[in-house]
This record gives structure tokens, C-alpha cells and sequence, in this order.
């Protein structure tokens, strides 16, 4: 990871949760229409003392990486990514 600069491993993580996850964008603009994805990439993006009462999901779905928080924050990039990705096709 380290020869990486930020937004590659952003992509990355957007590529990971695409194939791996299988949370893909044509599912997205359907199932993510009130910022659920912008609302999971805060609690991502925030820092530990933030409360996470904005977690739109299940909270078994949450996979915080205490030890790691450039994990923590390429999923928030990739989420918001996700949600930028959900608006444009809205706003088509």
C-alpha cells in the first residue's frame, strides 16, 4: 500500500467492494436513494470518538479497522464515490 498515493487506493477499495462485495453501482442508484452511502462513509471517515448513530445499515455490516485507519479511510472515499456515482445517474 505504500506505493500508493490516496486515490489509488480509493479505487482500489471501490473495485474491492464491487467484486468482492458485490455492491454494484447499477444496484446502487436503486437501493441507496437517501445517502445511505454518504452516511456509512462518515462513520468510516470519522474518528473513533464520533458516535456512529448515522450507520444506516445493520450494524454487523460496519468493519472498522481500529489498527488501520487508511483502510478505514479508503472505504469512506470509496463509499462517497459510490454515492457521487448514485447522483449522477439520478440526475440523468
Amino acid at each position: 500500500m505504500e506505493d500508493k498515493n490516496g486515490i489509488e487506493i480509493i479505487a482500489e477499495e471501490r473495485r474491492r467492494q464491487i467484486e468482492e462485495e458485490g455492491f454494484h453501482p447499477t444496484e446502487d442508484v436503486i437501493l441507496y436513494r437517501d445517502d445511505e452511502l454518504a452516511k456509512a462513509a462518515s462513520v468510516y471517515a470519522a474518528p473513533e470518538s464520533v458516535p456512529f448513530n448515522v450507520w444506516p445499515w445493520n450494524k454487523s455490516w460496519l468493519k472498522l479497522s481500529p489498527q488501520n485507519r487508511i483502510k478505514d479511510l479508503a472505504k469512506a472515499g470509496a463509499l462517497i464515490a459510490a454515492q457521487i456515482d448514485v447522483l449522477l445517474k439520478l440526475n440523468k
